[in-house]
């Protein structure tokens, strides 16, 4: 398994925006306000070295002095911030960023700021007057790993209160959840590490940004565990937000990349009429809203959007908004793979993938394959599952799997969980293990924006509206709550009590090896027509069983699986996928039978598979011819 490198230093990005300059009275009110529109913004020093927020458009250059301000970051998700300087009573609000791109911004803006206060203070005024250095703006340095060690030093000698406004780790819900770390003497110090090196993309990953910032339509797919919902949250954050829409083919997948269904963006229902009365569905006012501000649409799981659907949706992009190009001149970002689960057909009803169809062919420019596998850390369990993935499995790999029925992957109390093929299975199995623990039940209901919406809320967030515990239930964790712990998405544990005596939130045991009360978290779907709503509700589920569809896209602590029942073509692989390695896993009933894949879409990748080795092997000769040319120069 290949590990992604770190990044050395925080570079400070050209932040393209839309800013709204407010100048204030005395009061704090509102005297003026103006907008300036893609405009980008550039943080430097001046001859003073001063920090100076420069404003470039083609029509407009404006610089301001950075020196008393607050930054408000509570909806940099959104792709807004505000920037309060308070010296000349100035809001400078920014909407419409690249959210990776404006907090790597704001968080250079604060550490550049912090590290200024502690080196010493600005030049006074007389020596301003008197000095005759020219008139400069230098772009500013990256945010390197010693200018923070130097801050988080001399911590104390920064105002508390600044700190707070200007450290981005000091933002109101990392206060709530008290995510600064102490050092030996006790004091509170920023993160540094979480995001002066964060992950970066492999180079393959890249490769994939760099073409989605191109504006062509691509789409990208690999194997399970490959980084595609990493990267495609990266590619989410690279775009404008108020022209991007995201969305995924179910509830659950978009819940997890904060987005809504392509059915809900559409507007078209089922998609089961006929294309001009889908025409006249999205022609509603708001729909045709949202259908004309797209510039750019991603859509996760595109393997299970039906082909006839898709084929559809393009011709109604074209006629929404009068535009005869592919898709209405949208920028396609499809992601998925298409040998894990296929689209859901109704029995006798032929199935058709997106990629059979001619609008997939007038769409997409690029087919790209991530293969880089970051999930697992067992080579032995990558070629099983690659092979799997395949519709193939030789004999001594069916042995291996067979061998794995005599595992013990129980520890701790946490009982290993059965992934179903069906879901009534799963509801079966919970309750009943339920049922047979002793004690009371505790009940926890979810908190609803619109108790009316409660049934979209369901088919959207991984967590139900009610849930019953006791202690001893088997549970599994649905959001990431502290990544460094093991505290992620598909954690398993098991209820150890509930604060406050029997009252309280529960206690959970994780197989990572903590303890800790489970609290409220928030999931926000956009529905149609712009609205978000809200679910608050605890991060877990009963895991004594899960489904095999609901897993798609988790990792597993500990997983039990009967795949003798298996009856689509790529399910066993998608359970086997959600383990780490082969000592993680229990597989019953095992046999080649349980391994298909569906023929059109071997030949598909087979055609990506060529056309990747054939681009391969013109770079190769690219290469060479250079090499070639340049010796003989020489």
């Amino acid at each position: 398994m290949k590990t992604p490198d770190k990044e050395p230093a925080l570079q400070a990005p050209i932040l393209p925006c839309t800013l709204v300059v407010e100048t204030l009275n005395a009061g704090g009110t509102v005297k003026k306000s103006t907008t300036y529109k893609q405009i980008k913004l550039i943080l430097g020093r001046n001859e003073f070295r001063d920090l100076i927020l420069r404003l470039d458009s083609p029509k407009h250059s404006l610089k301001f002095p950075l020196r008393d301000f607050v930054l408000h970051k509570r909806f940099l998700k959104e792709g807004k911030a505000t920037i309060s300087l308070k010296d000349v009573n100035l809001n400078l609000m920014i909407a419409n960023a690249p959210p990776n791109q404006l907090l790597v911004f704001m968080k250079t803006l604060a550490g550049k700021h912090a590290v200024t206060g502690v080196n010493g203070g600005v030049i006074n005024a007389r020596k301003r007057l008197l000095s005759t250095v020219p008139k400069s703006f230098e772009e500013i340095s990256p945010l390197t790993f010693n200018e923070y060690e130097t801050v988080r030093k001399n911590g104390g000698k920064m105002p508390l209160k600044e700190r707070a406004a200007n450290v981005p780790d000091a933002s109101p819900v990392s206060s709530k959840r008290k995510r600064d770390s102490k050092d030996a003497s006790g004091s509170s110090t920023p993160k540094v590490p979480r995001f002066l090196n964060p992950l970066v993309l492999t180079s393959e990953q890249k490769r994939v940004l760099q073409v989605v910032q191109s504006g062509l339509n691509v789409f990208f797919t690999g194997s399970a565990g490959t980084g595609k919902s990493f990267l495609l949250k990266r590619i989410v954050g690279a775009l404008p937000p108020d022209v991007t829409f995201v969305t995924a083919s179910t509830g659950v997948a978009a819940c997890q990349i904060g987005g809504t269904t392509l059915h809900a963006f559409a507007g078209i229902g089922s998609g089961k009429a006929s294309i001009d009365q889908c025409i006249q569905l999205a022609s509603r006012r708001v729909i045709a809203q949202q259908w004309k501000k797209c510039k750019h649409l991603i859509v996760d799981e595109v393997s299970m959007v039906d082909g006839d659907f898709f084929t559809k949706l393009e011709a109604v992009g074209r006629a929404v908004r009068g535009n005869d190009k592919p898709f209405g001149g949208i920028q396609l970002i499809l992601c998925g793979d298409f040998l894990q689960l296929p689209p859901v057909t109704r029995p006798g009803e032929k199935r058709v993938f997106c990629f059979q169809t001619n609008a997939w062919d007038r769409c997409i420019n690029l087919s790209m394959e991530l293969t880089d596998v970051r999930r697992q850390d067992d080579q032995e369990f990558i070629d099983i599952l690659q092979s799997i993935r395949l519709g193939r499995c030789k004999e001594e790999m069916v042995e291996r799997l067979k061998q794995t029925e005599k595992n013990t992957v129980e520890r701790d109390g946490i009982k290993a969980t059965r992934l179903c093929t069906h879901r009534e299975d799963v509801n079966h199995i919970n309750q009943e293990h339920l049922k047979k623990l002793a004690g009371d039940n505790q009940v926890f209901q979810a908190v609803d924006s619109d108790p009316g919406l409660s049934s979209l809320l369901d088919s959207q967030t991984p967590v139900v509206a009610k849930l019953t515990l006791k202690v001893g239930a088997q549970v599994m964790l649905m959001k990431n709550l502290d990544v460094g712990q093991g505290l992620v998405n598909g954690a398993r544990g098991v209820v150890t009590g509930f604060k406050m005596g029997k009252e309280g939130n529960p206690i959970v045991r994780f197989l990572c090896g903590v303890t800790t009360e489970i609290k409220h978290e928030k999931w926000t779907v956009k529905g149609s027509g712009g609205i978000y709503l809200h679910r608050r509700q605890l991060p877990l589920k009963l895991a004594w069983a899960f489904s095999i569809h609901k897993s798609q896209g988790m990792t597993l602590d500990c997983a039990e699986m009967s795949l003798s029942r298996v009856f689509e073509a790529g399910q066993a692989y998608v359970a086997l996928s959600r383990a780490r390695n082969l000592k993680s896993i229990r597989v019953l009933d095992f046999g080649p039978e349980c391994v298909r894949a569906h023929p059109d879409v071997l030949k598909f990748y087979q055609g990506l598979r060529r056309a990747r080795y054939e681009e391969q092997q013109t770079h190769d000769i690219e290469i060479s011819t250079e090499r070639k040319a340049t010796t003989l120069v020489y």
